[in-house]
């Protein structure tokens, strides 16, 4: 796909003006799709689609469209001459954008990574057979992700990532089940298995008569999975320079250094590790690393091109939603496998699910728990908890009530598959938490 987008950029930057500037931006992914159900194969296929977003500047005023792509070299450049001529007729009649903003300096690069992804059937052979005799559902997702980015200034940009996604459940009852993922870019037997085993064990407590306790606060240990679903709520306008200028931030008073967190929690945008593409669709590069919370206290945002430009920032390449594609906490001190003992007695949450905020300026968040959430006394798991829904601020979840985080974290890739497959991921760990807040 590299070849012939680069192809394609290059004849359609060469018929643009001095007085214009072209920006593209190209989508496209070649994936294999495994639906299964009752341990089965219920449905297989494969997509490949590209398609490439057009953007026609001039002075102030912009358009823009997006192409589908048949991969015929001539037959997309007569459509996207077309598209350009369409968008170009558009320009007189659209109004001047004072917070247009995209890279006007060439700095163009390429990341592709190693393909190493195992065959699909021989891995979905591999986890039937794994699954024999259980109620396993999940989706299997494959292949390679690719973007690209070129301008007519001269700017060409491609990354291209190879990842797979196994999301499944082992369901027992009504809304008892074992959710898990297993993710990478290279498939692990060994580890499958150990994810499967661990599985089979919640399944197995999930069996047993299930347990109703009483609202209140309790020592909880949140698996890395739960934590996600908190920092990507956390996303929503948490991280981003506009929210903060607007307050509409749920992290605005650690902006004002009125609030923080634990000094053990540590939060960046690591778009280095190389999951996720370093460049945006206005041309800007992202920077390796850019850390959001240090020691616990708020450091840096993310800031869009159009931020950057109403505000007076320094863009970080961050999309228009400025929320973390490669988002990283730093690792604790606490061992997962002695997590049941330093747990004691409470509760050990695998997922949480619905969140929302209950007080936004607060970051007061509520969510229920599901799956497999257990009730463990004394280091021992004794039954599964009936759903439950907590309410309480993230300041003092991972402030004050944080005992802390696990040495080992967890690499969970986005299993988003809207229009696109992501490439977005999280590395977390798990956390443990006093006195978390449950009501009915």
């Amino acid at each position: 796909m590299q070849s012939d987008f680069e192809t394609l950029a290059d004849d359609l930057c060469a018929s643009i003006p001095g007085h214009e500037v072209l920006l593209l931006s190209f989508d496209g992914e070649t994936s294999d799709f495994v639906r299964l159900n009752h341990g089965k194969v219920r449905q297989a296929g494969r997509v490949e689609q590209r398609v490439l977003n057009l953007q026609l500047v001039h002075g102030s005023r912009h358009s823009s469209a997006a192409v589908v792509l048949s991969g015929d070299h001539a037959a997309d450049t007569s459509r996207c001459l077309a598209t350009l001529s369409e968008l170009r007729s558009q320009l007189p009649l659209l109004p001047e954008d004072p917070h247009l903003l995209f890279n006007a300096e060439v700095s163009s690069g390429t990341h592709v990574g190693a393909n190493t992804l195992p065959d699909a059937a021989d891995a979905i052979d591999e986890i039937v057979a794994a699954g024999e005799g259980l109620d396993l559902v999940g989706i299997w997702a494959s292949g390679g992700v690719h973007q690209g980015f070129a301008n007519s200034l001269g700017q060409r940009n491609w990354f291209t990532t190879h990842s797979f996604n196994f999301d499944w459940s082992l369901y027992h009852q009504a809304d008892k089940a074992s959710k898990n993922s297993y993710a990478g870019t290279e498939w692990d037997s060994d580890e499958f298995a150990r994810t499967m085993a661990k599985a089979r064990t919640e399944l197995d407590v999930l069996r047993r008569p299930a347990r109703t306790i009483e609202p209140g606060a309790y020592r909880v240990y949140l698996a890395p999975s739960a934590v996600d679903e908190i920092t990507g709520l956390l996303s929503w306008g948490g991280f981003g320079l506009k929210a903060l200028k607007s307050k509409r931030s749920p992290l605005l008073r650690a902006a004002e250094g009125k609030a923080s967190f634990s000094a053990s929690v540590t939060l960046s945008e690591h778009t280095g590790a190389g999951l996720s593409p370093d460049f945006g669709p206005s041309g800007f590069r992202k920077p390796a690393r850019t850390t959001l919370f240090e020691n616990g206290a708020f450091s840096q945002t993310l800031v869009s091109p159009r931020s950057g430009a109403e505000f007076g920032a320094v863009t970080t390449g961050a999309s228009g939603r400025e929320a973390p594609q490669s988002l990283e906490m730093e690792a604790g001190d606490l061992s997962t496998d002695d997590m049941l003992q330093s747990l004691g007695t409470g509760i050990w949450v695998n997922n949480l699910w619905y969140l929302n905020y209950s007080d936004l300026p607060a970051c007061r968040m509520t969510g229920m728990t599901r799956f497999a959430t257990l009730w463990v006394e004394d280091g021992e798991i004794v039954s599964p908890l009936n759903v439950m829904r907590f309410d309480d601020s993230v300041y003092r979840m991972l402030g004050e009530g944080l005992v802390g985080l696990t040495r080992e974290r967890e690499l969970l890739l986005s299993a988003s598959t809207y229009g696109k497959r992501s490439t977005d991921s999280a590395l977390l760990p798990g956390a443990l938490i006093d006195g978390l807040r449950f009501t009915l």
